[in-house]
């Protein structure tokens, strides 16, 4: 990203991630940002929007972090039932995405509600809290897919409506941000 920390790029009146948290806010009570590498710069840039984990394993992969929020937010509310997780860099997936996972969750019939990518649910997704300690014991390498795969009988997709691009180049937030002032009002 060309020496910039991807999370704090602006995007609107902050950042990709303070956007990220904002969405999150409108359908969680509470959000957790779990942070790896530049972990102190990030969160700095995030102030008070967000309660801050350090991942200090962040390098061995998305796994470690999942688990690692996973365990924090089950030791803050052991009566949550559901953990929603999702990335920073997906701006266009916001709280609308985000109330249609939740209402797929609420209906009661899934233990999984993900965004839909074809033949596969990725993030955002929402887990049961029965599946915390699966969540927990993900390790190095290893996301939620596998999670996502073993319960696939009990998981709902809810299509992004072509708003699931991510950002992982300069290229890709340029694009984005085309794509973000052209589709405001005028």
């Amino acid at each position: 990203m060309g020496g910039h920390a991807k999370q704090l790029l602006p995007w609107g009146n902050t950042t990709l991630l303070g956007h990220a948290i904002q969405e999150a806010k409108k359908v969680a009570d509470t959000v957790l940002v779990v942070l790896g590498a530049e972990a102190r710069t990030i969160g700095n840039g995030i102030g008070e929007e967000a309660e801050i984990l350090i991942n200090p394993q962040w390098e061995q992969g998305m796994g470690t972090s999942i688990s690692k929020g996973t365990e924090q937010l089950m030791k803050s509310d052991p009566h949550l039932r559901g953990i929603l997780i999702m990335v920073g860099d997906q701006p266009f997936l916001d709280a609308s995405h985000l109330g249609e996972l939740l209402d797929g969750f609420q209906r009661g019939q899934a233990m999984i509600v993900g965004t839909s990518y074809g033949d596969s649910l990725g993030v955002p997704a929402l887990f049961h809290a029965s599946l915390a300690g699966e969540l927990q014991r993900l390790g190095p390498g290893h996301g939620a897919k596998g999670i996502i795969e073993k319960y696939s009988d009990r998981a709902l997709g809810i299509a992004p409506k072509g708003r699931e691009g991510d950002i992982d180049t300069l290229e890709d937030y340029d694009r984005a941000l085309a794509m973000a002032k052209n589709s405001r009002p005028k």
